[in-house]
């Protein structure tokens, strides 16, 4: 298994996991035009993914996905609030998931995870094939049980940690985005994203990689300020920019 990143952050979000049988999007919030671009980055052809699995219905995560999945005729696979907000045409390929809900394709089980995120049905996703896990978790506002029960086993992560909280108290936002963003229900702060790892950071971690991470109430000095007491057991720790991404990364 290997994974990539088009962009991470609330410019849009799009990540690549390939096998040898697949090659799944998770999410697609850019243009038609900049995801064919960003693709042709990675090398990969748009007409050649086996599927987009879209975590919730929010404009960077979902505002290309129809465009997609409709020129090149790619299925889609979203829970039902996700598609009642999204409103899709009769003819698109959507494929409905609860979550909970696994589902596998050309030997990638893609398992959707729910999350506490302002969404209709928000779900995160947990990739395995071959004995090897891979998490995505991002766009979620507070760390429940189930959640690290579901991730304790991933040997990789792409994990969000979106606001420093003195920075988000600080800022430029309105009180009631600061109130939605700090919230139980809106996005992890660096500390939080800390504590998830106190849990995980003893087990089969051993890649993780940093995202979703504010360009107006973060940095990447303020986040590895706040990972780098819990980080130390994981072998690889990488940091996903809105503009590029990250690279393919094998994860064995």
């Amino acid at each position: 298994m290997r994974v990539a990143s088009l962009g991470s952050g609330s410019g849009g979000n799009a990540t690549l996991i390939e096998t040898a049988e697949a090659c799944v999007l998770v999410d697609c919030g850019f243009s038609l035009r900049e995801t064919e671009r960003r693709l042709a980055g990675r090398g990969v052809d748009p007409a050649a993914l086996t599927a987009v699995v879209v975590t919730h219905e929010h404009g960077d995560h979902l505002s290309g996905v129809l465009p997609l999945a409709r020129r090149y005729r790619v299925p889609v696979y979203m829970t039902a609030g996700t598609a009642r907000a999204a409103r899709p045409r009769a003819d698109d390929p959507i494929r409905l998931l609860g979550a909970g809900a696994r589902v596998n394709l050309s030997g990638l089980e893609i398992e959707a995870v729910e999350v506490p995120h302002d969404a209709r049905e928000p779900v995160q996703y947990i990739f395995a094939a071959g004995g090897i896990r891979f998490g995505v978790l991002t766009d979620l506002g507070c760390v429940t049980p189930h959640v690290i029960d579901r991730y304790r086993h991933c040997d990789a992560l792409l994990l969000e940690a979106n606001h420093d909280r003195e920075l988000l108290a600080t800022g430029d936002y309105p009180a009631a985005l600061k109130r939605r963003v700090g919230g139980d229900w809106g996005h992890l702060s660096n500390c939080q994203a800390a504590q998830l790892l106190q849990h995980l950071a003893g087990g089969a971690l051993r890649l993780l990689v940093i995202g979703h991470i504010s360009r107006q109430n973060n940095s990447p000095e303020h986040v590895r300020a706040a990972l780098r007491p819990v980080i130390g057991p994981i072998d690889h720790t990488l940091y996903a920019d809105q503009d590029d991404g990250f690279g393919w990364l094998s994860v064995s």
